[in-house]
C-alpha cells in the first residue's frame, strides 16, 4: 500500500458560492497524458522541463481557421507567421495543410527557403530588409511588403540592376479605434503618406504592385477594428483602380488574433471573453464583400494569422524542486522553469494543472522558476493543490512566442517533442549543452591559461 504524503493542517475560509464538503469547488484537473502520450513518460524520456507539441492540435486548428474564412469568401491564403514558431517541424506541418510563409528577417526568409517553400510563396514582411535581402527577394519572385521610404528607395536603386520586376505591397498603418494605434511600421493612411508611397511605386516600371497590407496590433479582442482596418484597405484598391486603372491581387489582413490564454490582471478568464474565429472571419469577410467589387475584382484575402493557430498546440512539462514560506506566509513553489523558456509568462496567467492524481486540499501560491532573479515568476498567484518536490506540472497554450523568444539565461534550453497523428513523439529539437552554447566562443592567447 503507498504511503500518504504529509499535508499540514490549515483552516480554510468557506464563502459562498459553490460549495463542497471541503470549501469553495476548485477546478484543477490532473492532466496525465497529451494526446494519448503519459507526460510522465514524455519526462521520462525526454527530461525536464520539456515542450510538447501536438500536430494533430495544430491541424485541426487550422483547418478550423480555413473552414471559417473559406465558408464566407470565395478567395483565402494563408501564411504562417515564422517568428510565432520556426521549429521546422512546426511550420512544415501548416506548409502540408496548404499555407504560404510569411518572414520578417533573412534569417527566417533562409529557413522558409530550406523548407522547400517556392520563392513566389514567401511574403517578406519588416523594417530590416538589407539590400542582399531584397535583391535575393526579387530573384525568388518573392512578395516583398514595403515598410518605409528608406526601403522603397533602396528596392528602386537595387532593380535599376536587375532584369526581372519586383512584386511588391505595402504596409499600411490606420486608427482603428484601438489604442495605442500601432504606426510604428508602415505609412500611414490618415495622413496621406500610404497614398504617397503607392503613387511613388505605381511611377516605378520596375514595380509591380500586387497587393495592400495591415497589420494592426497583437491579441486584438475588438472585431469592429478588423472592419476598419479592412474597409481602409478596401478604400485604397478602389482608389488604385480609378486613379492608376490597376486592381489589385490581394488584400493581406496580417494577424493579431486573440487565443484563450488569460491576460495578466484581466479579470475574466480569455476563454469567456475572446472572439471566436469565426466572429473574425464574418467581420473580415462581410466588410469585403459588402464594398462593392464586382465578383471578378474581388482580392484575394491573405491571412498571416500566428498565435490563433499554434498557441493551443504548445504544453510546457516540468517538475517541482522546492517548496517553501514568503515572510507573509504565502506558499512558494519552485519549478524547474522559468520566465527564461517561458517568454510569455509576462503578460499571460497560464493555466497550470498537475500531472498527477491530488488531494482535495489546495491553497493560493506563488510559482517561481529557477533563475536567480526576483523577477523570474511563473505565476503571481494561483490555486493549485499541494504539489511535493517531484511533482509534475503541465502549463497549457504555450506554442506560440516561446519557442522564438526564449533565452540561453543560467540554465539551457531544453527538448521540443511533437506528438504526431498517430500518437508517436518525436524530437524536434535537441536540448542544449555547453558545448553547443561555447561552440561559437573564442579565448584570447594571452587568457587561456592563469594561476589561482
Amino acid at each position: 500500500m503507498e504511503k500518504l504524503s504529509y499535508e499540514r493542517p490549515i483552516i480554510n475560509k468557506l464563502n459562498t458560492g459553490l460549495m463542497n464538503k471541503f470549501g469553495t469547488r476548485v477546478d484543477n484537473t490532473p492532466v496525465t497524458h497529451i494526446d494519448g502520450v503519459p507526460v510522465k513518460k514524455l519526462i521520462a524520456d525526454f527530461g525536464s522541463p520539456c515542450f510538447v507539441i501536438s500536430e494533430r492540435t495544430i491541424r485541426e486548428t487550422y483547418r478550423n481557421a480555413v473552414r471559417a474564412f473559406s465558408t464566407r469568401y470565395p478567395k483565402v491564403q494563408f501564411a504562417w507567421s515564422y517568428k510565432t514558431n520556426y521549429l521546422n517541424a512546426v511550420c512544415n506541418v501548416f506548409h502540408s495543410e496548404g499555407s504560404w510563409a510569411e518572414v520578417v528577417s533573412y534569417f527566417e526568409y533562409e529557413k522558409a527557403m530550406g523548407n522547400g517553400v517556392p520563392g513566389d510563396k514567401i511574403i517578406f514582411n519588416g523594417p530590416d530588409k538589407t539590400a542582399r535581402d531584397l535583391k535575393i527577394a526579387v530573384q525568388n519572385n518573392s512578395l516583398i511588403h514595403i515598410d518605409h521610404f528608406d526601403e522603397l528607395y533602396l528596392l528602386a536603386e537595387i532593380l535599376k540592376e536587375e532584369s526581372q520586376k519586383a512584386r511588391v505591397a505595402i504596409r499600411v498603418n490606420m486608427d482603428t479605434g484601438v489604442y495605442p494605434m500601432w504606426d510604428r511600421f508602415g505609412f500611414n493612411y490618415e495622413n496621406g503618406t500610404a497614398w504617397s508611397a503607392i503613387n511613388k511605386i505605381m511611377a516605378n516600371s520596375q514595380m509591380e504592385m500586387t497587393g495592400i497590407h495591415c497589420h494592426i496590433g497583437t491579441y486584438m479582442m475588438s472585431t469592429s477594428s478588423y472592419a476598419v482596418a479592412t474597409s481602409k484597405l478596401c478604400d485604397l484598391l478602389k482608389n488604385i483602380q480609378q486613379v492608376h486603372n490597376v486592381t489589385l491581387e490581394y488584400i493581406d489582413l496580417g494577424g493579431g488574433f486573440a487565443t484563450a490564454n488569460t491576460l495578466r490582471g484581466s479579470y475574466l478568464q480569455g476563454a469567456d471573453v475572446i472572439p471566436t474565429i469565426d466572429d473574425y472571419a464574418e467581420v473580415i469577410t462581410s466588410t469585403i464583400l459588402n464594398y462593392g467589387f464586382r465578383p471578378e475584382q474581388l482580392p484575394t484575402l491573405f491571412l498571416e494569422t500566428g498565435r490563433a493557430l499554434i498557441d493551443d498546440a504548445g504544453y510546457l512539462l516540468g517538475s517541482v524542486i522546492a517548496l517553501k514560506r514568503l515572510s507573509d506566509g504565502r506558499r512558494a513553489t519552485i519549478l524547474d522553469f522559468g520566465i527564461n523558456i517561458l517568454f510569455t509568462a509576462f503578460w499571460y496567467d497560464h493555466k497550470v494543472s498537475p500531472a498527477q492524481n491530488f488531494t482535495s486540499q489546495s491553497e493560493d501560491m506563488v510559482l517561481y522558476g529557477p533563475l536567480c532573479m526576483n523577477i523570474d515568476v511563473v505565476r503571481e498567484n494561483i490555486n493549485l493543490p499541494l504539489l511535493n518536490r517531484g511533482d509534475h506540472v503541465v502549463v497549457h497554450r504555450v506554442g506560440a512566442y516561446n519557442m522564438t523568444q526564449w533565452m540561453q539565461f543560467i540554465q539551457m534550453r531544453p527538448k521540443v517533442v511533437m506528438i504526431d497523428m498517430q500518437g508517436m513523439p518525436h524530437l524536434i529539437r535537441n536540448n542544449e549543452s555547453l558545448q553547443t552554447i561555447t561552440a561559437h566562443e573564442r579565448m584570447p592567447d594571452h587568457l587561456a591559461q592563469f594561476n589561482l
